[in-house]
Formats: C-alpha cells, structure tokens, sequence
C-alpha cells in the first residue's frame, strides 16, 4: 500500500507522565486534526531499578491525565492513539496497568464503543536461556560482553524491545487504541505511518524526531507538544507552543540527543541513516527534512533490556562548613572510609560505600575539570548498599559519622560536620543492568502477539 496523501501525527509528550503533558499546546495542535495520536511511555533513563521490581517512576495520577487527555482528543476525532512502552519499563505487567487506566476513562467519560488493541512481549528468559545453549551469540551493546549464563542468573526481570511490525499490524487491524509493551522508541510512530503507506526511509526518521516531542524544538521546553507530517519524501515537523519553533538547527541537534553517532540510529530491523538529511525551514515554525534512509539488516534482532537486583540502600547527608574541613575533604572521607573498612571489610566486597560531594565533583566524578574547590559549604551525600536493609543502616551511619571524627591536623574538636539527620534514609532497593543485548529472532510478530477488545459504552 503506497501512502496516498500526506499523514500528522501529534506528540504531546516526550516520556509520557515523567511530568504531565501540557494542556495548551496539546489543545492548540489537535486544531489540526491530526490523524494520530501517539506517545512513547518509556526510558532506560530512570534505570534499572523499574524493570527489576516491575513497577515504575511515574505516579499513577500523572498517567490517568495523560492517558485521559490522549483518549478523550483521540475519540473526538476518531483517529487511533497509541502509547509504546507503557508505565515506564514496559513490561506487561504495565501493559495492564495502562489497559485497566484506559478502560477506567472510558467507562468514567461514557465513551462510544471502540477497539483496544495491547501488545504484549512474551519472548522471556527461558528462550533467551535456550538461545545461549544452542550457542547463539547474544551481543552486548555501548562496549558491553557478549551475554552470558552468569549475566542470565544476575536477572531479575527482563523486556525484549519489539519492533514497528506489531504496532503497523494492530493499525491495519482496525485498532482505535493501541498500547504495547516495551518497543523502540521511533518504532511506536513508524508502525503507525508504515500502516499508512510511508516508506521505511520516512516513517522510522519520523519515529527518530517525533519520540522526545518538544524536545527537538527552540527554545528549550519540555513536555510540550509537536505535530508531525510525513509524506512521500519527506517530514516536516511543527512545534505546537506559540513560543517554540522547530528549526534545522533544532533538528539536525536533536539528531545528537542521546546518540554517539549523530548519523545513524539503529532500531529493530535496521538503521536510521541521516548522512545525507537536509533541512529547511518551511514555515515560521517548521521544518522540512528529506534524504533520510532506512537500511534495513539482514538478519532481525531485537534488543534486551535486563535488570537485576544487588542489595538494599541507606543515605545520610552531612554538611560542610568548616573552611579548613572543606580544603581536606578528601583526606576527611579516607579516614572515615577506613573506619568503616575496620569493621565491615573491604569496600565492594560484601558491601558498596560512595560518598557524593556536592559542591566539588559530584557530578562528573574524576571528570570534574575544576580542580579547586571555591565553595563555602559542601554537602556530602553518603550512600550505602548492603545485603540487608540492617547491614546498610549501620555501614552508611558509620560513614557519615566518622566525617564528624575524622583526625585532621587543620580540624578542631566541632564544626567540622553537621548531619542533616541522625537517622539514615531509606531507599528503594538497588538493580543494576544486567541485560543490554541484541538477540537474532525469526519473526518480529510471533514474541509480540496482538490481543484485541472492544471497549466503551454500548
């Protein structure tokens, strides 16, 4: 099926519910009437702790708006809306979650009836287990191994990335709203405009710039929206807020975002390949892409995404104002690293000790270039984890104390720290990456099956 006239897709929200989606500039772009409504729910950027403990980062609360604001514009104009990656991790433990929010709005807003097409994963450890047996090469991505059966009994939770074949199926398939698994992030409005006769070259481009919504917009303002246009060679993208414009320098930069090659982006099935992109600028607000290229791999591999669980974590934040403390802070963290070494062994071993100094280099770490500390105040951000919620308490308390006692030729017997508190705080548990793989499969459907549904007031 060739595409037989220009389609618009609108995009309220980069990582749906991390923050709440907009409303004016949502409103002002559904004036449009675009023919779909679609946002990506999902990120690895949250990290591992969500997909380990299948839960999520993003209140419920936030995620009825969302999806009700969604729902309710797609209804009104009868065009299909689709969130990829639902609650955050995409699990299909999400997947229910978003189907049970959706099926609460309509039934809340008497909605006619429609159909509610989900997308789940069932490609599962097990089969990834199988795979490595048989002597499968299961690659590591961004320098990591290849997978191992160690790296398979670290998992606690995993998610295969579908591809756009599955959500393009479910629009062919007459769905009005689709929710889907854990799926590549331009691949949720590729499927869409692939259904609709877009050629691979033009709907995964459009997926790679339409996912983060106002992000590839100037000036910077999240969580705004922006329309999408693809035609037969080409995109033109708009942004929606009165003040942002979309522009070729936005876009070309937003080709950067997240990505170690600002020319290529690989997703199921292929690669975006942008080498010979050009942009221009159309409107007061829009911008035209063309050149952009799909090569499509081989063979098909979807990504893993993996998580498992290392121990439970404690906090205790001390603050530093003591000039001559604040000059020897280094020296104030050994000692006291040393003291909790005397009592609970090695750092690494049998627990994890990091001391985050604000003010000085928490943030790049050794990479800080700024070698001199100038502040007048530091603020020490003392973290453990340990293997029992006990064990950490006591390992993290002794940390940050010990910055009080620490044996300094310049410190004196008080005002050398002060505790934001004496108790330490509580986290959630600690997951680190365990899976960050692509792994070969036969079919980009058979892992992925589509489950239909009619919903709404009879």
């Amino acid at each position: 099926m060739a595409l037989e006239k220009p389609i618009t897709v609108i995009c309220p929200n980069g990582h749906l519910s991390y923050a709440r989606l907009e409303k004016g500039s949502f409103e002002s772009g559904l004036k449009s009437s675009p023919d779909a409504v679609c946002a990506d729910a999902g990120s690895n950027d949250v990290g591992p702790y969500p997909l380990g403990s299948d839960t999520c980062t993003s209140p419920e609360e936030w995620q009825r708006h969302d999806i009700r604001e969604m729902l309710l514009a797609s209804r009104k104009l009868g065009v299909p809306m689709i969130i990829g990656s639902a609650n955050d991790c995409g699990t299909n433990k999400g997947v229910d979650k978003f189907i049970r929010i959706v099926k609460e709005v309509a039934k809340e807003n008497s909605l006619p009836p429609f159909t509610l097409a989900s997308i789940r994963c069932t490609l599962n450890k097990q089969f990834v287990q199988n795979a490595l047996t048989k002597g499968a090469r299961i690659t590591g991505l961004d320098g990591r191994s290849d997978l191992t059966q160690q790296d398979i009994d670290k998992t606690d939770n995993m998610i295969a990335v579908m591809g756009a074949e599955p959500i393009q199926r479910a629009v062919e398939g007459g769905a009005d709203v689709i929710i889907t698994s854990r799926t590549s992030d331009c691949c949720i409005f590729a499927g869409f405009a692939l259904a609709k006769g877009a050629s691979k070259d033009m709907a995964y481009y459009f997926g790679k710039v339409m996912e983060c919504a106002s992000f590839c917009a100037e000036p910077y303002m999240g969580k705004e929206s922006i329309i999408g246009t693809v035609g037969k060679d080409y995109v033109t993208v708009e942004a929606c807020h009165p003040g942002q414009r979309c522009t070729p320098a936005s876009l070309a930069g937003h080709a950067m975002y997240e990505r170690k090659d600002p020319y290529f982006e690989a997703a199921a099935g292929g690669t975006i390949d942008m080498r010979a992109c050009k942009y221009e600028q159309v409107a007061e607000k829009a911008t035209k892409v063309t050149g952009q290229k799909f090569i499509e791999s081989k063979e098909y591999f979807v990504k893993l995404e993996g998580s498992g669980r290392v121990g439970d974590r404690r906090y205790l934040i001390v603050g530093i104002r003591d000039p001559m403390t604040i000059k020897t802070i280094e020296k104030a963290i050994e000692w006291a690293k040393g003291k909790v070494t005397e009592q609970f062994g090695e750092n690494g071993k049998e627990y994890h000790l990091f001391y985050h100094v604000y003010g000085k280099n928490a943030i790049l770490g050794d990479m800080e270039p700024v070698k001199e500390t100038k502040s007048h105040e530091l603020c020490v951000v003392v973290e453990a984890v340990a293997e029992n919620p006990a064990r950490a308490d006591l390992i993290v308390t002794l940390g940050a104390r010990s910055i009080f006692y620490a044996r300094l030729k310049t410190k004196g017997t008080a005002g050398g720290a002060a505790l934001l508190t004496d108790e330490a705080l509580e986290a959630k548990p600690v997951y680190r990456w365990t899976m960050n793989h692509i792994i070969k499969i036969d079919d980009p459907y058979v892992h992925f099956p589509i489950t239909y549904e009619k919903i709404g007031a009879k």
